[in-house]
């Protein structure tokens, strides 16, 4: 199979398409023909060496994992022997072991049904920063019908669909973004003008410091902290503002949620039927073919996707 494989850590230089043996899947795992892949920070992560790393100069040379990717969307070729809820011809979306690949290894309980009716490329593009946003809204915001939700980061991966979840609860939604974003937002039902308090900041582009967040919520507000891209931090980066929150949250009135997400099967249950029905429909910028999955990689980090990227692979 061909796939997009990596032998150390650098920039998307480091990345070759080459061909490789199929997977070989156990009891409980399914194996993907990949028709799509989405493309999340974590990937620019994996792909350079931990930022934290690189900080301390540990000198990472070669990562522990060939085939980059864990977002996708295809139909499964394979299961394994245990694997009674998913059969061969399905269409499924979902997390997997390297999805900028013809074929990807995925654990039965991090796939689901693609909804008809939804493309394997919006599919792709759902899981991680889908999950993301679902937990920062409802689990750790919290957010409610008549409530005021501010979102950083709104025309991104995460925001955006952190924006359109928002929307569906019923609050009052703004959204910042970059200029060339704004008509992203405002198209998702957002407003673009930070006037006033708010009840719930989802801070999803990392770079906001703490005492800026607290003046824009109300006395009893919550602020979640996706991800930890910037922040200043000396040693830790972004994660040193997470810790910090984690720490100076505990006091006061107001909340400071710093976000962990995990991937769940009843989250991806939740997305599929969002998709659905949908109440929510990722934003795709563009596509790039599965041997340009670098260039895919490096125009998100460059920050001027409006919404998703995806790698297609197969009839995407």
């Amino acid at each position: 199979m061909k796939a997009m494989t990596q032998d150390r850590y650098g920039d998307i230089d480091v990345l070759q398409l080459r061909d490789l043996p199929e997977p070989v899947i156990g009891d409980n795992d399914v194996l993907v023909r990949v028709h799509a892949a989405g493309v999340d920070a974590g990937v620019w992560h994996y792909l350079t060496g931990l930022p934290l790393a690189g900080r301390l100069g540990l000198g990472l040379t070669r990562p522990k994992i060939r085939v980059r990717g864990a977002d996708l969307a295809g139909v499964v070729a394979r299961v394994g022997a245990d694997v009674r809820t998913l059969h061969v011809g399905d269409e499924v979306f979902g997390q997997g072991d390297g999805s900028y690949a013809e074929l990807a290894r995925c654990r039965a309980d991090r796939l689901v049904a693609k909804p008809a009716g939804v493309t394997f490329a919006e599919a792709a593009a759902t899981p991680v920063s889908g999950f993301t946003a679902l937990q920062a809204v409802r689990d750790e915001g919290k957010v409610a019908a008549g409530q005021r939700v501010l979102v950083f980061g709104a025309g991104g991966g995460v925001g955006h669909l952190a924006v359109q979840l928002a929307v569906a609860r019923g609050a009052t939604v703004t959204g910042v973004a970059r200029p060339a974003k704004t008509d992203l937002v405002r198209a998702l039902g957002a407003d673009t003008d930070v006037t006033g308090a708010y009840d719930v900041i989802i801070d999803t582009a990392g770079n906001r410091p703490l005492p800026v967040l607290r003046a824009l919520l109300t006395p009893a507000g919550t602020a979640v902290l996706v991800g930890g891209e910037g922040g200043g931090g000396r040693f830790l980066a972004g994660f040193e503002r997470q810790m910090t929150a984690m720490v100076t949250g505990r006091f006061g009135r107001q909340r400071l949620r710093p976000l962990l997400a995990l991937p769940r099967l009843d989250d991806f249950r939740t997305l599929a039927g969002l998709l659905a029905d949908g109440t929510l429909r990722p934003a795709i910028d563009r596509t790039f073919p599965l041997a340009e999955a670098g260039e895919a990689i490096r125009y998100l980090h460059s920050g001027e996707a409006r919404g998703k990227v995806v790698v297609t692979v197969t009839g995407a």
